[in-house]
């Protein structure tokens, strides 16, 4: 008589965390030594397969998001079903001060476009680190004033450009050296994270790729696009 044996499946470990990743971001760079320390011991990682929600409109925002590897998109969606693609965090990206800043409940979706490894700092510390050092307030000044320039300018070509125009500022905003220092020239995303991004169908993002190569703003290799004319790409108009 054989019995068969039920195994469980295995649970796959949460990753280590990257402590050289996590402090070598800029925010990091004034921190003291016992700060540093309390960012380490008190934030988590997660990973996160492509498709999957990294946090949710609505909840209660206890946690600062940061962008270890991989990529995610921010987004809100309608009852009725229509979703509006705000931007994409690229990896160095830090996302939610905003909300913890103002204690309200988080008022977008952020998902994973590709498999990621995400960092969760707690409110906790987040609030140490406000209260403890300049050099991160000065950090998060700049922070909030890039993003809201990144947003105005999104509001302005969604309303007056065609598909070119906004692909070519969703490109130049992922590439913002403040907001996300890790990006320099080329970032790896293929033709498909583009066009969940952007909100566009894969083809006419095809056709709007083309059109920036010709104008030689960028450059399409396979699943990177390196920026050549990072300015011109700002300032495009289609």
């Amino acid at each position: 008589m054989t019995i068969a044996m039920r195994v469980k499946p295995k649970v796959p470990e949460p990753p280590a965390l990257d402590t050289f990743a996590l402090l070598s971001m800029r925010w990091a760079e004034g921190l003291t030594a016992e700060l540093r320390r309390r960012v380490v011991t008190e934030t988590t990682v997660r990973r996160v397969q492509s498709g999957r929600f990294v946090c949710r409109k609505g909840e209660p925002v206890e946690n600062w998001i940061g962008v270890i590897e991989g990529l995610l998109k921010l987004s809100s969606g309608s009852r009725e079903g229509k979703t509006i693609s705000f931007t994409g965090i690229p990896a160095g990206g830090w996302f939610g001060e905003g909300s913890l800043l103002k204690s309200e409940p988080r008022r977008y979706d952020a998902v994973a476009l590709r498999d990621s490894v995400v960092a969760y700092m707690p409110r906790d510390t987040f609030t140490l680190l406000l209260d403890s050092s300049v050099a991160f307030n000065r950090f998060l000044l700049t922070q909030l004033n890039e993003r809201l320039g990144q947003f105005i300018a999104m509001v302005e070509h969604d309303r007056l450009l065609g598909p070119e125009g906004r692909l070519a500022t969703e490109l130049a905003a992922l590439f913002n050296p403040h907001l996300y220092p890790g990006n320099r020239s080329t970032l790896r995303i293929s033709q498909e994270e583009l066009a969940r991004l952007v909100g566009l169908s894969r083809q006419r993002v095809n056709k709007a790729l083309k059109r920036l190569v010709e104008d030689r703003l960028v450059r399409i290799d396979y699943r990177d696009v390196t920026i050549l004319d990072l300015e011109r790409l700002r300032r495009y108009e289609g």
